[in-house]
This record gives structure tokens, C-alpha cells and sequence, in this order.
């Protein structure tokens, strides 16, 4: 479990005691024993089997596939996953691939609800940017309609592990990934995922390399997602 959920649980728990206690009865008790319940069930975090084939990109989150597509970048076209994290869902984040973080960039911004498109940019969230295994993967954490914090205590030059624990969006909010073109999705609109063990993406053989290359070539012109325009294929 996060260190928040016990944080929260507990605290509510403690008040409920002390109504308790101020009003001799546990019946006006139970409201804050009923949240300190969903508290201790909403910061779950359970352990994942990630997969180990070489090629992977996993889901970062759990929720709910609401677009996959190929985008328009500085560097040419790149695919993208969004997911939806609904307060039902383990908000834990993971590390997509195996590699070491290039770039984290935090925007303050609004809080809409994160089923609209214009959240992505429009929202309060995160960008890291990852290289390892032989891509660039990009990856946003996105505040939604009631999440109120980001949690990511990561920085540029660290490195993980693929399915690696990250970072947390508290309660409802949006993961985007955007990848090389050459991944073959594994996943489609409509479909549930879990962080670390769905396997979202895969890179056809031989394309890291090519990649790597063609990345090395356009160093000053990185991929912004924070300008990037999406295309349905």
C-alpha cells in the first residue's frame, strides 16, 4: 500500500474514534470509518508480474485504453496510448520501458476532467521523457477532474527498471505514452490495462537500432509533446 493510504485511513479512523467518543454512540462514527475503509482500498498497490521479452513497452497505469494513435511530431509521426484512471483504479504509476530518464517537466494548469482531449495539454501534469532498450519513450502523468497532486520524486539521470513503481496521480486522472512509430499496438480503444504486466506496445526487430539513428541525427529537434498534433491512421 502507499505511505498515503495509511496516512488518510488512520487519520480518518482516529476521528472516528473521537466522534465516538464526543457523542457516546458509533453511529455518527461511521461516515469517516467508511472513507478511511475506501482510503486504505484506493492507495492499494500490488505487486505485478512484468514481463521480461526484450521489445515490450508496458502500460504505465492501470484504467481504461481511450485512444491509440499515430501523431504528427517535430521528428515525423510517433504513436500514442491514452488511459483513463477512474477513482476505481490503482493509481501507482510504472516505468513503460527499462532505461534511464532523459527529461521531467512539470506544467501547473487546469483540472478537467481527464476523458477530454484538451486535458493533455490543458491540465496540470508531468512529462518524462525515457531512453532505453533502443527508443525514446514519452510519458504524462495528467491531473484529472479530482486529482489534485502528482506525485513523481524521480529526476533526469535516474534509471529504472521496466515496470519499475514511478510515481501516483491521486484519484481520477490520465496516463498518455507516446512511442516510435514503428510499435505494433497491443491494446485497443475500449480495452482494460494494468500497470507494468500489459504489454501495450511491441517494437518490431531490428527498428531500435534504427531509431537510435535516426534520433542521434536530430538532436535539435526533439519531440515536444506539448505541441504535438494527433492524426487517427
Amino acid at each position: 500500500m502507499v505511505r498515503d493510504g495509511y496516512i488518510y485511513g488512520l487519520s480518518l479512523l482516529a476521528v472516528a474514534a473521537l466522534v465516538a467518543w464526543a457523542t457516546g454512540t458509533w453511529v455518527w462514527a461511521i461516515p469517516p470509518v467508511l472513507l478511511a475503509v475506501f482510503f486504505l482500498w484506493f492507495f492499494r498497490d500490488p505487486e505485478r508480474p512484468i514481463p521480461t521479452e526484450p521489445g515490450l513497452i508496458v502500460s504505465p497505469a492501470d484504467g481504461l485504453v481511450t485512444e491509440a494513435v499515430t501523431i504528427s511530431t517535430p521528428e515525423g509521426p510517433r504513436k500514442r496510448i491514452s488511459i483513463f484512471l477512474s477513482v476505481f483504479d490503482v493509481h501507482v504509476n510504472r516505468a513503460p520501458i527499462a532505461g534511464e530518464l532523459r527529461e521531467v517537466r512539470y506544467y501547473k494548469g487546469q483540472y478537467l476532467n481527464a476523458m477530454n482531449p484538451a486535458s493533455a495539454e490543458s491540465n496540470e501534469r508531468n512529462v518524462v521523457t525515457m531512453w532505453g532498450e533502443g527508443i525514446e519513450v514519452t510519458f504524462k502523468q495528467i491531473a484529472g477532474l479530482l486529482a489534485r497532486r502528482i506525485v513523481f520524486p524521480l529526476k533526469a539521470g535516474d534509471r529504472v527498471a521496466r515496470g519499475q513503481r514511478v510515481g501516483l496521480i491521486k484519484f481520477g486522472s490520465r496516463t498518455d505514452v507516446v512511442m516510435p512509430a514503428e510499435a505494433e499496438f497491443q491494446v485497443k480503444v475500449g480495452q482494460r490495462v494494468k500497470g507494468g504486466a500489459s504489454v501495450i506496445a511491441i517494437m518490431m526487430a531490428g527498428m531500435g537500432a534504427a531509431t537510435e539513428r535516426r534520433l542521434n541525427r536530430s538532436t535539435s529537434a526533439r519531440v515536444d509533446p506539448e505541441t504535438e498534433e494527433g492524426d487517427r491512421p
